[in-house]
């Protein structure tokens, strides 16, 4: 491994599967799906009454006060970024601030505070709207407090490309540490949107699963049954370093960032290019950048949102651009569309399968479209070698992400 390499040193998450990176991934592993019924009074009118809800609740980990300052995506950000920090055993590593960069992003950002504010102020009057409301709903808030936690002076960022978010974070964080201007960067998304807002706007797009009987199996990529995403919440974060500083501490290393590769389609704000050309270049940018071959890639955790359209289109793209020997999952098929968090989370599980040698599962996948031609593994966690995989993630705006991991 060459000492310009980016490596992986710390993981931390908080899903619809478990309120750390070992639970979700143990629920990964054993199938479990994240989705049930919404209880909350105001889901009651709503054409979709499902979502993916965050299996431990922020206030379990950050204390009252401090929680009444934060939109719920910078909660969930800043818990991420808690269990990665400590995961890469930073906190006494005498690591430089003014070498140290954070991107993490956010598809919405705070529009759940901003959309409550507004009820309370037209219930109460403007003097009753709390003084925390604009860093609270600021798109770059998540970032913005994950940076000011561990005191980063290199820069912070928070790019916003919708369900592409979280990858384009971290590939972002490669390209830094690169650039020579960070030796460490905190990278990867969040979001929380569940409400009644988000819920009826892509409801009213039809995007969404109405299978409101039957949560667990609403989420079903590449299924002919499928009927649209599930909406979930949660955060995921990387400690990516550059491999000589980690060397040089003694870090455990989870896997190498061996490259990145964004695009863009500029043909729709909301659907893909039924030919997946961005989505193949991305992905052919990404192998080029990390110097591996389509032929090492033995494993991709596909974006596979569980819609109609979208699922297909990424199948074509990855039979161009990667062949038809890779195993793929879709764990969303388990927490949901995480939306913004959703490349970042789905990073984690790429790491972990290239590090343990297993494959998630992708459940629900009962009867498979008549047009999935690739090996896709269902219903249980496949174990193979895999020296290489594949995360890709893709976005409202045609923006395309993809990140290439390696074992170290």
């Amino acid at each position: 491994m060459s000492t310009n390499d980016v490596v992986v040193t710390g993981l931390g998450a908080t899903t619809p599967l478990g309120g750390d990176v070992a639970s979700t991934w143990e629920g990964m592993l054993a199938g479990n799906s994240g989705v049930s019924p919404l209880t909350q009074d105001w889901a009651a009118v709503l054409p979709v009454r499902i979502a993916a809800q965050l299996k431990v609740d922020p206030s379990e980990r950050i204390d009252r006060v401090k929680l009444r300052r934060l939109d719920r995506s910078e909660a969930a950000a800043l818990i991420a970024a808690r269990e990665a920090w400590a995961d890469a055993n930073l906190a006494d590593a005498g690591l430089d601030p003014l070498r140290l960069a954070v991107v993490l992003g956010s598809g919405i950002g705070g529009a759940t505070t901003m959309l409550n504010q507004d009820d309370i102020m037209e219930a109460s009057g403007p003097r009753k709207v709390s003084p925390h409301t604009v860093p609270m709903l600021m798109p770059n808030g998540p970032a913005a407090w994950v940076g000011l936690e561990f005191h980063a002076q290199a820069g912070v960022h928070s790019p916003a490309s919708a369900c592409a978010t979280g990858a384009e974070s971290i590939a972002w964080g490669l390209d830094i540490i690169r650039s020579g201007r960070a030796d460490v960067v905190v990278a990867g998304g969040a979001e929380s949107v569940i409400h009644p807002l988000p819920i009826a706007g892509f409801a009213s797009m039809r995007a969404m699963s109405t299978r409101n009987d039957d949560p667990e199996h609403a989420s079903r990529p590449f299924d002919k049954g499928r009927d649209g995403f599930v909406l979930g919440e949660g955060a995921g974060v990387v400690i990516l370093e550059r491999a000589d500083h980690a060397a040089a501490r003694n870090a455990k290393v989870y896997a190498r960032l061996a490259g990145a590769g964004l695009t863009s389609d500029g043909y729709d704000i909301v659907q893909p290019d039924p030919e997946g050309r961005g989505i193949t270049r991305a992905m052919t940018a990404a192998l080029r950048d990390a110097g591996v071959a389509a032929s090492d890639i033995r494993h991709v955790n596909a974006h596979a949102t569980s819609t109609p359209v979208g699922d297909m289109t990424e199948i074509h793209a990855l039979r161009a651009a990667v062949g038809d020997h890779p195993v793929i999952s879709a764990t969303k098929s388990m927490h949901g569309h995480l939306l913004g968090a959703a490349g970042a989370v789905e990073s984690i599980a790429t790491i972990l399968a290239v590090q343990n040698d297993v494959v998630p599962p992708t459940i629900n996948l009962d009867d498979p479209d008549d047009a999935l031609d690739l090996d896709v593994a269902a219903h249980k966690a496949r174990h193979l070698t895999i020296p290489a995989a594949l995360n890709d993630a893709f976005g409202f705006g045609g923006h395309n992400a993809v990140l290439v991991f390696t074992k170290p």
